[in-house]
C-alpha cells in the first residue's frame, strides 16, 4: 500500500469516527465535563478508548482530579503546546500514565478549548510511523513540513493518528513496495 493509498485510507475510513469524537468533546456543556470524560477517557458511545484500557480505574480518577483541580491553568492556555506543557506537568507523576494519556487527554481537552495541535507529536505508535518513513522519531513534536508531501494534505492530528495505526503498512511501504497489509484498522486516539 502506498503512502497516497494510505492516506485515501484513512482519510474515508477513519477521519470520519475521528470527527465524531473531537466534535463530542467540542459539544461538552462546559470545560469540567470535557476534562473529566477526557481524563477518564470515555467516549462517545460512553466507553474507554482502547488506548487507555489496560490502565486501572483509580489511576484515570486520579488524573481527573488533578485536571480538574488545575482547571483555571487549563482554561487559560491557547495553545496546544501551552496544553500539552501543562498537561505533562500535572499527570505524568502520577503511576501508569505515559506520553500516550498526555497526547490523548490533550487532543480531547484542547478539542473543547478549540486548540488543536499545529504540530505532528509523537509517542511510541507515532515514533514507530516516523522511523518506517526513514525520519527522526526522537523529537517531542515533528513539523508537518518534514514528512512526506502526502501526509501534508492532514491535519497535525489526524497525521499523528495515521503514523500510529499505519505503522506497518509504512515500514512496509518502504521495505516492499508491493506487499499488501493485513493490519486492522482503528482511531488510535
Amino acid at each position: 500500500m502506498s503512502i497516497k493509498a494510505i492516506v485515501r485510507t484513512y482519510t474515508s475510513n477513519i477521519r470520519p469516527r475521528m470527527k465524531v469524537e473531537l466534535d463530542w468533546f467540542r459539544r461538552q456543556p462546559d470545560l469540567a465535563s470535557a476534562i473529566e470524560r477526557a481524563a477518564l477517557a470515555i467516549n462517545s458511545a460512553e466507553k474507554r478508548y482502547s488506548h487507555q484500557r489496560r490502565l486501572k480505574k483509580a489511576v484515570l480518577e486520579q488524573a481527573r482530579d488533578a485536571l480538574l483541580m488545575n482547571i483555571t491553568l487549563i482554561e487559560r492556555c491557547h495553545t496546544f503546546d501551552e496544553l500539552f506543557e501543562l498537561l505533562e506537568a500535572i499527570v505524568p507523576p502520577i503511576n501508569g500514565i505515559g506520553e500516550l494519556y498526555v497526547y490523548d487527554t490533550c487532543l480531547r481537552i484542547g478539542a473543547k478549548l478549540g486548540i488543536l495541535p499545529t504540530e505532528v507529536y509523537l509517542h511510541a505508535g507515532t515514533r514507530a510511523g516516523v522511523k518506517a518513513l526513514g525520519l527522526d522519531g526522537t523529537a517531542r513534536s515533528l513539523d508537518v513540513s518534514a514528512l512526506p508531501a502526502d501526509l501534508q494534505q492532514l491535519e497535525p492530528y489526524e497525521i499523528e493518528d495515521l503514523l500510529c495505526i499505519f505503522k506497518t503498512d509504512l515500514e512496509q511501504t518502504r521495505l516492499e513496495p508491493a506487499k499488501k497489509s493485513t493490519s486492522q484498522r482503528a482511531w488510535c486516539g
